[in-house]
């Protein structure tokens, strides 16, 4: 069983399913509300778990109720929360969720500034033990240390490069995958234009690189070549946590020792999957799932 170390976000998601996205200053009425976790690397460390591995969480939380709620249903999920730090006098990280009819989601998240940013207690967290190393954007000086730290030892170092990344090119170029969403790829480049960006991030890195494209597939620059690798066909009903779980799934993959093409069909099946489900994290699929779903 494949050990994959996370690090990022953890956040409590308060989940609105409305009619349409909120546009202007109004009150709005919701048919519907749940809370659960969220956060990009707490939830691909759920996908993880759930697909069948084994993840650890590196996140930063505060010392209140809310952090009680995240630990609380990441613990029940498997999630293995050693190198969890909680921060007195420090909030967690909270997010209200609206979802549309369509499945679209719009979200407003609080990530409380007063967490401090050092990153020097990493150097006591043993990655060796991984197959591979997955970090969000979210605290970008602890990605960054950690993804060095998996590169010189050989270990798979994904990053999960979603917006914002303006600026960002000591994380960039840490990572030996880069795994960026349309947004975050437009935000570090200043322009979107995909398959001329993923060329131009792939000469100045060395890295792999793809850009998930949610419907339409992902794009993949593997060092030779640009690869379109299409999205499964499914009816949407939950967008919210889709890239956390491809990233998650992802991230497996390469742990088990799959290659890069292999990987990517599967994280996009694993997404596929978890849009046609709603309830965010509560549609991450399982890897039963996985197996059971139509070959593209």
């Amino acid at each position: 069983m494949a050990r994959i170390l996370c690090l990022g976000h953890a956040v409590q998601d308060l989940l609105f399913s409305v009619e349409s996205l909120p546009d202007r200053g109004e009150k709005y009425r919701a048919s519907a509300c749940s809370q659960m976790g969220g956060g990009p690397a707490a939830t691909a460390a759920v996908a993880i778990v759930r697909l069948g591995g084994e993840a650890s969480l590196i996140t930063r939380l505060g010392d209140d109720p809310i952090a009680d709620l995240i630990t609380a249903e990441l613990a029940d999920y498997g999630v293995e929360l050693s190198h969890l730090r909680r921060y007195p006098g420090c909030r967690s990280s909270l997010s209200s969720v609206c979802v549309d009819r369509s499945g679209e989601r719009m979200i407003v998240n609080f990530l409380d500034p007063a967490i401090p940013d050092a990153c020097d207690w990493l150097t006591s967290v043993d990655i060796r033990p991984f197959a591979a190393c997955l970090a969000d954007c979210r605290w970008p000086k602890g990605a960054t240390a950690l993804l060095d730290q998996a590169k010189k030892h050989g270990i798979p170092a994904i990053l999960d490069a979603d917006m914002p990344l303006a600026g960002q090119d000591g994380l960039i170029r840490a990572a030996s995958h880069i795994a960026f969403s349309q947004p975050g790829l437009a935000d570090y480049c200043g322009k979107d234009d995909p398959e001329a960006m993923l060329a131009m991030i792939a000469r100045k890195t060395g890295a792999w690189c793809c850009v998930t494209l949610g419907a339409a597939g992902t794009l993949v620059h593997d060092q030779r070549a640009i690869t379109h690798f299409p999205a499964p066909k499914v009816t949407v009903r939950d967008t919210l946590g889709a890239g956390d779980v491809w990233h998650g799934a992802f991230a497996l993959a390469l742990g088990e020792g799959k290659d890069e093409p292999d990987a990517v069909r599967f994280a996009n099946q694993a997404a596929a999957i978890k849009v046609s489900r709603p309830g965010g994290r509560a549609g991450v699929p399982s890897r039963a799932d996985l197996e059971a779903f139509p070959d593209p």
